[in-house]
């Protein structure tokens, strides 16, 4: 995909980790079923060395490719991601003080590497009540089933080890500037590269364009009018309010923000105004 740069997602961990000192950092997500729970256990074992105690691990179901990128891959094409939690728990057991494989993830083994499980739809709920893990749903592009997960979520949830209690991260859009004109303008961006996607022409992240959506068809404005129910484009004052509205609606223990500006210091700006209306 184009306009995600995440491929090597440990590395850029890696990368991100290096240059901060007191923030977490982690993924969201690894594709488990893209990857060896071994070489994964490894990576993060690895990160946890080098950086003890900032490191989250977000696993995700979804295949995340077509069949030829996962030949490209070396997948085994008759992999089935409902073999998640079998993988999840493999991944787990490499983690653990004494695990129970006879093959052991170096570094890994015994270090503490919190797991996520990330989702789109009820079966990651699932598997995060079953396992007694932190949820984490794609409200920020797919919100649709949202409500729904976090229900199944709350009242599935097994006590674990590690959680006592659900615990909930959700996705949210923030397009944060000083006129609700200029906020609205900031987020044709997104609003094109969601397009572009949905169109199958995935894109790079585009410059902003006056009176984009007005130029839209029903059908798009109708598949921006879903992915934006969970977003806020407008003032400091406007973002607190919809962000206000959204914790309350949702009883979300955590947000995790996302801003598709295309200009870096409009973006940057953006976050300060979420950061400012959460303080």
């Amino acid at each position: 995909m184009p306009g995600i740069a995440s491929a090597a997602t440990a590395v850029l961990i890696g990368h991100v980790a290096g240059g901060t000192s007191t923030i977490r950092v982690g993924a969201g997500g690894i594709m488990l079923p893209n990857h060896s729970p071994l070489v994964i256990a490894e990576q993060f074992g690895t990160l946890e060395s080098l950086y003890p105690g900032r490191i989250d691990l977000g696993l995700g179901r979804a295949p995340g490719s077509d069949p030829r990128t996962a030949q490209a891959l070396r997948r085994n094409l008759s992999s089935d991601p409902d073999e998640f939690p079998r993988d999840v728990q493999e991944l787990a057991d490499y983690f653990s003080v004494s695990p129970r494989q006879a093959v052991r993830a170096v570094p890994g083994t015994g270090l503490n590497v919190p797991l996520w499980i990330l989702g789109s739809s009820l079966f990651g709920a699932q598997v995060a009540a079953a396992f007694g893990l932190p949820f984490a749903f794609a409200s920020h592009f797919a919100p649709a089933q949202m409500l729904h997960a976090i229900e199944l979520y709350r009242r599935e949830f097994r006590a674990s080890r590690d959680l006592a209690e659900p615990y909930v991260m959700l996705g949210f859009n923030v397009f944060g500037a000083d006129s609700r004109e200029h906020a609205k303008y900031l987020a044709t961006s997104m609003q094109q590269a969601f397009v572009n996607l949905r169109s199958g022409r995935p894109s790079q992240l585009q410059p902003p364009v006056d009176g984009y959506a007005e130029s839209l068809g029903l059908q798009e404005r109708a598949i921006l009018d879903q992915v934006l129910s969970c977003a806020s484009i407008g003032t400091p004052e406007m973002v607190r309010a919809d962000l206000q509205n959204f914790i309350r609606q949702t009883g979300a223990d955590e947000l995790m923000i996302t801003s598709q500006i295309f200009d870096h210091a409009a973006r940057l700006r953006s976050f300060e105004i979420a950061a400012e209306a959460l303080s």
